[in-house]
């Protein structure tokens, strides 16, 4: 049975899982020198579905999906786009990463329309992009430093856009709880490949992606373990919010992930904001209103 659209509802979800990822996302930082990434995506992922099988076990969903092929493949391109993300975190400024990261809405309209025949109006894109020269004021990217290694978070915004628009196609009437379980079922496997591939050796950021399995200490448990939990929760509402919401309305939401992950900065380590950057979270919140306010035609 087909799901009912609700845009409010799906506006709402996608809102509530980037104040979560905003939050968590900033805790990455405290295990980049010591660990790795794919013990992060590892040990993460061993948290979430230990989480998710005791709230299965509870009744509260189940985490076997009814299309086992569509659930694996969205995983498999978001799961991709996790890894690049994360990965640039490390050895990129936050600012190109984000930046980079967020054409993902860019290209769920453009998907929408050249793959689907979805009819994008004028208001619609104009919203897009407000939001987008907003998240750019937010961002304040330096050109004059880019490398081809600044262009991973675009791919990473392709795969995710990708793998957003297979949530709302391929996995139409599946659970919350069995989405988000193979999300991280795939990223479990990624994370164990790489710790296997790479040496467990060298210390410091710029070794982040390079390095496998690395000692464990109490610190780097307790903080994985935090940011599983902020994950998880901020996914949910996120692939919640694709259920019930068209991926190319619902999308632009996701620059509210700026304005969260910039608050958090702010209470947790006190770094301001330019009012520069104060003028382009105004962006990107008019954006969302637009979108909001907007009849799908």
């Amino acid at each position: 049975m087909p799901q009912v659209v609700s845009p409010t509802r799906a506006a709402l979800s996608i809102l509530a899982g980037m104040a979560a990822l905003g939050l968590s996302d900033n805790f990455t930082l405290y295990i980049t020198d010591a660990g790795s990434l794919w013990q992060f995506h590892f040990l993460r992922s061993l948290f979430a579905l230990a989480i998710m099988l005791v709230i299965a076990g509870a009744g509260v969903g189940t985490m076997r999906p009814q299309r086992f092929w569509a659930v694996g493949a969205r995983s498999v391109i978001q799961g991709m786009a996790m890894l690049i993300y994360f990965g640039c975190l490390a050895i990129l400024p936050i600012g190109l990463v984000v930046a980079g990261f967020f054409t993902s809405p860019l290209f769920v309209a453009l998907i929408a329309a050249v793959f689907q025949g979805k009819r994008i109006t004028r208001l619609h894109a104009f919203a897009i992009i407000l939001g987008f020269s907003g998240a750019l004021l937010v961002i304040q990217p330096d050109p004059a430093n880019l490398e081809w290694v600044t262009f991973l978070p675009i791919v990473a915004g392709l795969f995710y856009a990708i793998g957003a628009i297979a949530t709302r196609t391929w996995c139409e009437g599946e659970g919350t709880l069995a989405l988000t379980s193979g999300f991280f079922l795939v990223l479990l496997v990624m994370g164990g490949i790489g710790c296997l591939v790479f040496p467990g050796v060298g210390t410091g950021a710029d070794g982040w992606v390079s390095r496998g399995w690395m000692p464990l200490s109490g610190t780097m448990l307790f903080w994985i373990a935090l940011q599983a939990v902020g994950t998880l929760i901020g996914i949910l509402f996120i692939f919640r919010g694709y259920q019930i919401g068209e991926a190319s309305s619902v999308a632009v939401f996701e620059f509210s992930l700026l304005v969260f992950a910039s608050g958090w900065a702010w209470y947790i380590w006190d770094q301001t904001i330019t009012p520069l950057a104060f003028f382009g979270m105004a962006l990107i919140i008019l954006s969302g209103v637009v979108i909001a306010m907007r009849r799908a035609p």
